[in-house]
């Protein structure tokens, strides 16, 4: 039977992707300085407006998908007796997941037993982008939606996301370190090094002097722990530095066989927690160990 695909735009993946595989799109909203924003993938959003004002010290928040919102999308597809796939964002890092899971509590008092699956990807940014693309690839191949699902329960926690943020003082505006901290961490060139847990958080794990060393730690990280890379594709993702991440792509090129590596700009919902010039590296290894 046929079925739909949906994610939601914490995913970051290229629109080109997103309309290839006919995807359906959960939207987030950003709020800065007093305006809403809504995060579309970039089909009209001017991220590199939106990267440079992060760059000048703006700041942003972003508030979960309501209930509601879920409800609405989900009712369409209990109407039209189509069975859906979603894929969320994680619950490790947003109330969304649960937003979802209710509203589908919602929709069965109105339906009789309605075709939805909801995962808990326990990804962020573009390691839950790599997973809706695998499971895009799989549907466009011929799998059904419980082979699909399953693939994804089997493997999500095999995403490993290696993540460095360029401005700690990013951090301290958003209330993540200390004044002092992020005043003595420009001074010394600090670079955090973050990643997510086996729960999917995200968490620090290291601090790295110098902005090579912190590129180039993402790239060491991700060589140590990939697994069949021959056969991967791998994500670069970065908030306003593409030459930056193009180079990360060609040390990790060097370094490894990798059948795809593809690079694309975070959208505003992340890139409103990691700030102008933060940098990502998603690949599949084994299972995810860190606590958190």
């Amino acid at each position: 039977m046929e079925y739909k695909l949906m994610t939601d735009s914490c995913s970051d993946l290229p629109i080109e992707i997103v309309r290839k595989y006919d995807i359906d799109i959960v939207h987030f909203t950003i709020h800065m300085e007093g305006e809403e924003l809504r995060d579309d993938m970039g089909v009209s959003f001017d991220r590199e407006e939106f990267f440079n004002r992060l760059k000048n010290g703006a700041t942003a928040s972003t508030s979960q998908v309501n209930a509601g919102t879920y409800l609405e999308k989900f009712k369409y597809y209990a109407d039209n007796n189509i069975p859906l796939l979603y894929l969320a964002f994680s619950s490790g890092l947003s109330g969304s997941y649960n937003s979802a899971m209710t509203a589908l509590d919602m929709l069965k008092e109105e339906y009789d037993n309605p075709a939805i699956t909801i995962i808990d990807t326990q990804a962020a940014c573009l390691g839950e982008g790599l997973l809706v693309y695998e499971a895009a690839k799989r549907k466009a191949a011929g799998q059904s939606l419980p082979e699909v699902a399953e693939w994804v329960e089997e493997n999500k926690k095999r995403v490993h996301s290696w993540v460095t943020v360029d401005d700690i003082k990013h951090l301290q505006r958003g209330g993540r370190v200390s004044a002092a901290s992020a005043t003595i961490g420009t001074l010394l060139s600090v670079k955090p090094i973050i990643a997510v847990t086996k729960n999917g958080k995200l968490v620090p794990v290291a601090k790295v002097r110098g902005r090579k060393k912190s590129l180039q730690y993402l790239v060491d990280k991700t060589v140590e722990g990939a697994v069949r890379s021959e056969e991967q594709t791998m994500f670069i993702g970065h908030a306003g530095v593409p030459e930056e991440a193009e180079w990360v792509k060609s040390e990790l090129e060097k370094r490894l066989q990798v059948k795809d590596i593809i690079v694309s700009p975070f959208g505003p919902t992340i890139a409103s927690h990691t700030g102008f010039g933060s940098m990502a590296l998603f690949s599949l290894g084994e299972e995810r160990t860190l606590e958190g």
